[in-house]
This record gives C-alpha cells, structure tokens and sequence, in this order.
C-alpha cells in the first residue's frame, strides 16, 4: 500500500524556518519531519511514498538525491576522464519516493488529485508532512479494511496549549494539569486511508481536502474515525518544533517505533 504525504504548503505559521525550506524539510534531531513521517510508516512495513510537492519542492528533491551519498561511506577514485565512486556502507531504507509536483497554489484536494496516475485504482495512505504520532498503522489499516467504507480518519484529542488548575468548592487549588487534553473534541489528525473512489471527490486544484472532500464523504456516510488516544503533535510553530525537537533529544521520542 502506498503512502501519499502533502508537502507543498506555505507554512506561513512556521515562516522563522520556511523562508528557506518547505515546512516538511524543518528539522528534529537534524533531520527533516518529512524522514520522521516516513519512518513511522516504513517501521511497519509500508516503504513506498508519493510526495506532494509545491512550495520550494526543488530542497525536497535534492535532499533525496544526495540522501543515499549522506548515509553512506564512499570512495571517490579520480582519474583525467572520469570520475568513479564506491558505496561501501548503506545504511539507507528500502524506500521507493515518487516526487510528484502537484502546484505551488493548490489546494490540499487538488494535491491528492494530482497523484492519482500512481495510485493504479489502489487503497493508499495519506497523511499531513508535519505531523507526527505514535500511531498503530497497522491497526488503522485493520480498522478501514473491517467498515469497507471510502476513507478513514484518524481521530486525535490535542493537548492543551495552557495548564489548567484543579479547584475546590473552597477555592483552593487541589493540582495543576501541565498540559491536559483538549475539550474532549475529535479532531481530523491525519494518517487516512483512501480508497481510489475518493479522487471522484476532488474536483481540482482549488479542492480542499478538509472542507470539500471529506464533508461529502460524510454526508454519504463514506467516512469513518480511527480513534488514536496516544501521542500525536502537528508543528505549527517554531516552538512546536522546539518541543518535538526537545523530545527527541530524550533519546525516547513518543513516535520512533524503529530501531
């Protein structure tokens, strides 16, 4: 099953880092958000993606060009002609990337539009490039393939962004949540599972994915939730990144399930 991740938005919201990059390129623990998503999927078995690229796709690219050389040990041999090298140590995934360019100005629809020639009439996958979460793929995958509607969504409560107080009827303070869960609200989290009958959904490139198409698949009764009560975290800010960055440094990050 394929993997379809959108990478082409603006990132207005995180602008300290995307003048220079696209928001799934920012980095935690050095590498780009975009490697942490994949290696969340591939943990679980699910190697090949297709990228939706728009906003400065080329850093994308060339990232994936020159990955295999950054993982690498490599002797160059240099003669008058040519120029031979060696890989010695390949420590690269058994990944295949297909880097679509799907538009600078579209929409979130029109992005998973555009990706339909690679799907070949296929259930696929698809998520947000800068979300993370120590989601159970393979139970999400379980859980679309029993309703045998069009698309699942993962369902996530956010944390909340302020501490709150526990207070007595007295008015003293029993303790202080750190960071509770939202309002008890369901919110779309990402990590979908499509069936190839949802392009006929999409009606271009002005289609937004989260207020065109799913609604309608709602109101057809096509759509359902996977509940995920486990960590998930979008990085919307530079300090979402700062927390995501300073949860891998713990060395125990809540969504590397790889070794």
């Amino acid at each position: 099953m394929k993997v379809v991740i959108l990478a082409g938005g603006l990132g207005t919201r995180i602008s300290e880092e995307t003048k220079i990059k696209p928001k799934p390129m920012v980095e935690i623990g050095g590498m780009p958000i975009l490697w942490h998503i994949m290696k969340i999927y591939s943990s679980y078995g699910y190697n090949e993606f297709i990228i939706c690229l728009g906003y400065k796709g080329n850093v994308i690219k060339e990232f994936f060009s020159q990955y295999m050389l950054q993982k690498s040990d490599v002797t160059y041999n240099f003669t008058k002609e040519t120029i031979e090298f060696t890989i010695h140590r390949n420590e690269v995934e058994n990944w295949k990337v297909t880097l679509v360019e799907t538009g600078e100005h579209s929409m979130t629809g029109g992005r998973v539009g555009r990706v339909k020639p690679y799907i070949n009439d296929e259930t696929f996958m698809l998520t947000y490039g800068d979300g993370l979460a120590d989601i159970d793929i393979r139970m999400l995958v379980n859980s679309h393939k029993q309703h045998g509607k069009y698309a699942t969504l993962t369902a996530v409560q956010p944390e909340g962004r302020f501490g709150s107080l526990d207070i007595s009827s007295t008015n003293e303070i029993n303790k202080f949540i750190e960071k509770p869960q939202g309002d008890g609200h369901w919110i779309n989290g990402g990590f979908f599972v499509l069936e190839p009958e949802v392009f006929e959904y999409i009606e271009g490139d002005d289609s937004v994915f989260e207020t065109d198409v799913l609604p309608k698949l709602a109101e057809e009764n096509q759509l359902m939730s996977f509940k995920h009560q486990g960590f998930w975290k979008p990085m919307d800010t530079l300090r979402d990144r700062n927390q995501l960055d300073e949860l891998w440094n713990t060395g125990n990050p809540p969504w590397k399930k790889w070794s």
